[in-house]
């Protein structure tokens, strides 16, 4: 199962574990079940703290998963099926921390998951081809190491197809928590610990209203704002971060080949790089905090917060990035995590054999049409303009695939469902104006990005498109606000242009600080 590089990696990896670790494997005669001890004997051959107990044919388990303990410990993490692709990272962490190596996260986190009061037995679905699940599957599992009162299940959806009909679980992640939803889409611990301790965002917010004001004010966490939080806490002024989840639209990227001087990358080991980054420097980064309102009167600039905070700051830059476009049409929302999604990579697998449409005839849609035709049984791409926008070579892999049929000139009118799961769409032929129906069972909507402004009308000048409207040095209508990455009219939404745009907006923030409050900067700066 692992190759000889992978083994010497792992081999040293649990050289670090300070005491045993017990798996326990629920096995019949099926491929799969050998498929998942063979990797259980990998891992126990290179390591004497690793031992592994075949049990035969259990009553109450799924078949094939294995559960990780250690003696004298009260731990229940359980991987239902094959934790490989992007989930071995998890299955690497989980041995780790079963095995007592200290977890990377602040003392008074790990001080708040023990604290938790109550017993919760959380399930994860999860497909080896999403990167959006490692970070839900490794916070539930150190959750569940951490407090014995706390028990996780990661789950494979594809190899526990039934299961996953049944559930009608249609994205991925899907978590469920004593037995109903619990949530969907990426959750890191801190936000799954805040939706269990109620006390947690009233806390927070009296923190942060109580915060010094800050000399620079990142609001937004992805590429922009990772590169202005760098560039101004250099400069020695007291820099903030208040993002709604750190990495922003970067940590739902699959692949990165664009990014000059690194070949190839994964969006979340970008999004993982540019924290690790800002933390190298005195920075606050407020983690979970979305931005509601820009209040610009008195000398300081305000962003309130929706747990009620305000947040204070001579100046502050805008970098809240965009998220994917909607189609607005009926339906849509009532059928949203139930067919409709955005991720092929992460939901493709959920839709092995069945029929899904693509919505979008750009690079990213002809693109997920042709990843999903390897995975489903057909892809019906639809475009509303009169021939597809994607690149020439993208477009003749396209065509060349049997299970494709492309529609041209066909506008999206609504989702159709049976009430609790999506069964097809309706759109409009706009040579014809007549109106068809396709049966299907997935939707993947990829018409472009939406600029995350809706809060700031009224305070910054926006084009008519949502963007915040910026000159070339980041300055926004208002003096002291800056601006940078995709939520701007700067043209080209595209990572390394987001970050150079950071780093100049924040070299603008410092130029206004020098100008408008100089010997206080200066102090700082000096001391």
């Amino acid at each position: 199962m692992l190759d000889n590089a992978m083994k010497t990696q792992l081999k040293a990896y649990l050289e670090r574990v300070v005491r045993p670790i017990e798996i326990k494997a629920f096995i019949d005669e099926s491929p799969r079940s050998k498929q998942m001890l063979d990797l259980l004997n990998d891992i126990s051959s290179v390591s004497d703290q690793v031992t592994v107990t075949e049990i035969a044919d259990a009553k109450d388990a799924r078949i094939p998963s294995f559960a990780l303990t250690s003696p004298g410990q009260s731990i229940d993490l359980v991987f239902a099926g094959l934790p490989m692709g992007h989930e071995f990272t998890s299955l690497v962490l989980a041995l780790l921390q079963v095995g007592g190596y200290p977890p990377k996260i602040e003392q008074a986190l790990i001080d708040q998951i023990k604290d938790l009061d109550g017993d919760f037995t959380f399930e994860t679905y999860f497909s080896q081809s999403c990167q959006n699940c490692p970070d839900v599957v490794q916070a539930l599992n150190l959750m569940a190491v951490l407090n014995p009162r706390i028990r996780h299940v990661a789950v494979d959806g594809a190899g526990f197809q039934d299961e996953v009909e049944k559930r009608q679980v249609m994205s991925v992640p899907t978590i469920y928590m004593n037995g109903a939803v619990f949530g969907t889409g990426r959750m890191g611990v801190e936000e799954i610990v805040a939706k269990l301790d109620s006390g947690a965002a009233a806390r927070e917010a009296k923190r942060l209203s109580n915060a010094e004001p800050f000399d620079v004010l990142v609001v937004g966490g992805g590429p922009a704002g990772a590169a202005a939080a760098i560039y101004a806490a250099r400069k020695g002024v007291r820099t903030g971060v208040a993002a709604e989840r750190f990495g922003g639209q970067v940590l739902d990227t699959m692949e990165i080949a664009n990014f000059i001087s690194v070949p190839h990358t994964e969006g979340p080991k970008l999004a993982t790089a540019l924290e690790t980054h800002v933390r190298d420097y005195e920075v606050d980064i407020m983690n979970l905090q979305r931005a509601t309102k820009l209040v610009t009167d008195g000398d300081l600039i305000g962003v309130e917060l929706a747990n009620g905070a305000t947040l204070r700051s001579k100046s502050v830059i805008l970098s809240t990035g965009a998220r994917w476009r909607r189609m607005g049409v009926p339906g849509e929302e009532q059928y949203m995590t139930k067919g409709v999604a955005f991720c092929p990579h992460c939901d493709g697998p959920l839709f092995k054999g069945k029929r899904v449409a693509v919505i979008g005839g750009g690079n990213s849609g002809v693109e997920a049409a042709i990843d999903l035709a390897g995975i489903v049984g057909h892809v019906t791409l639809l475009e509303f303009d009169s021939k597809l926008r994607a690149d020439d070579v993208l477009q003749r892999k396209l065509r060349s695939l049997p299970n494709v049929r492309i529609i041209l000139s066909a506008r999206t009118t609504e989702v159709t469902g049976d009430g609790a799961k999506v069964d097809g769409l309706k759109y409009e032929d706009r040579t014809s104006n007549e109106i068809h129906h396709i049966a299907l069972e997935g939707i993947f909507v990829q018409i472009g990005l939406l600029p995350n402004t809706e809060w700031l009308k009224g305070t910054v000048e926006l084009s008519p498109r949502g963007e915040v409207l910026i000159n070339d040095r980041g300055e926004t209508s208002v003096p002291g606000v800056f601006a940078a990455g995709d939520c701007t009219t700067v043209p080209y939404k595209q990572i390394v242009i987001a970050m150079g745009e950071g780093a100049k907006a924040s070299l603008a923030a410092f130029d206004h600080l020098i100008r408008t409050s100089a010997p206080a900067v200066a102090q700082e700066v000096a001391a």
